[in-house]
């Protein structure tokens, strides 16, 4: 592994490494033109959201305690054995580091696993990772801190749900499969509750690390070549946020394909789904950047949660509380929830090899 590191060429044909340091001579001057792009026009940029009203300081709020925080985050793998393939999922949740005060036990365990050999199926990863979704969403709505940080977007659930779905027909056959049509149900409601709570002492906010969404970009007239995120880096100061506004939405109103259901179930599962694409189209969206060393963070919360300034205030200082370290591009939860649940895949070959008669292909 070091001399991977310290030979990254080692394994390559000579050929192709200079082909490769021939295409690439220009790709820095072509970076450095990007930024100088955007430091000549950062003042005219950021005049322009103080005069639409969109520029906030977290000092402008009220001052709320320190709140407890916890993160959430999963993952999933297919490992491709000769004769069958061994499926895994997992969600754990972490806690952030707590207020001085803070005296309340979260008992154990603190995650959701599901382990399985199924028949080969090339969709098996796509059922597998709405396990995983479903998971997520379930210890999300049992934590019991103030704050709570997803892994993602809001949408995200809706998305990878309808697409094990419409795959669940054509996989009847994978126990992995049964297993997702029946905690559907409850995937779905622990879904509702997060995008529709009014608790005064909870809120769930999410934090995706990769995003191209437009929403001011589109409303301001940046270059299309920005995303929000991107750009917003260079213009927030450390302590400046974005005024919350609405969740970009898509051509196509929101909506889930509860057909592969029983119809005993789906009744149920369809009076949910439509209260979830109602409170989709609710969702507000906000950047913050905390400190100097740290991107600006894209968050998506409740309507709830955006519209009352004391909860609002508690949702950036938990942020805020949580990004204390310049080695940590994210909440710190989160940040150790990844770590944890992004070792399962790499994990699951040595599972493998403990057990007898499992030969890989």
């Amino acid at each position: 592994m070091m001399e991977s590191v310290e030979r990254p060429f080692g394994e390559l044909p000579a050929a192709l490494v200079d082909e490769v340091l021939k295409r690439t001579e220009d790709l820095s001057q072509k970076l450095l033109d990007d930024f100088e792009q955007v430091r000549a026009r950062r003042q005219e940029w950021r005049g322009g959201l103080e005069q639409a009203g969109l520029l906030h300081r977290d000092a402008e709020l009220p001052y709320m305690p320190i709140p407890t925080t916890c993160g959430i985050d999963g993952s999933y793998a297919v490992e491709r054995l000769l004769a069958s393939d061994l499926v895994a999922a997992a969600a754990v949740a972490v806690e952030g580091l707590t207020p001085p005060s803070e005296t309340r036990h979260w008992p154990e365990p603190r995650h959701l696993v599901w382990v399985e050999t199924e028949s080969h199926e090339a969709e098996s990863g796509t059922v597998l990772r709405a396990v995983m979704i479903g998971m997520e969403l379930e210890l999300a709505s049992r934590a019991p801190h103030e704050v709570v940080f997803l892994d993602g977007s809001l949408t995200t659930p809706l998305i990878y749900f309808n697409q094990a779905l419409n795959k669940s027909r054509d996989t009847t056959h994978l126990r992995t499969t049964t297993h997702f049509l029946d905690r559907i149900a409850s995937a779905l409601e622990a879904y509702l509750m997060i995008l529709t709570s009014t608790r005064s002492d909870r809120c769930w906010l999410a934090i995706p690390k990769y995003t191209t969404r437009r929403e001011i970009g589109l409303e301001m007239g940046w270059p299309d070549t920005y995303d929000d995120r991107g750009l917003l880096s260079f213009l927030l100061e450390p302590g400046e946020y974005t005024r919350p506004r609405l969740l970009q939405q898509p051509p196509e109103p929101w909506h889930l394909n509860l057909a592969p259901l029983e119809p005993g179930s789906r009744e149920r599962a369809e009076r949910m789904a439509e209260k979830i694409a109602s409170s989709l189209s609710e969702i507000q969206v906000l950047y913050y950047r905390p400190y100097l060393w740290l991107p600006a963070l894209r968050v998506e919360m409740s309507r709830a949660v955006a519209e009352n300034q004391a909860r609002l205030a508690t949702a950036l200082h938990g942020i805020r509380h949580q990004c204390g370290t310049p080695a940590v591009m994210e909440p710190y939860p989160l940040y150790m929830a990844d770590r944890m649940v992004k070792h399962l895949p790499k994990a699951i070959p040595t599972f493998v090899n403990c057990r007898p008669h499992v030969y890989h292909l």
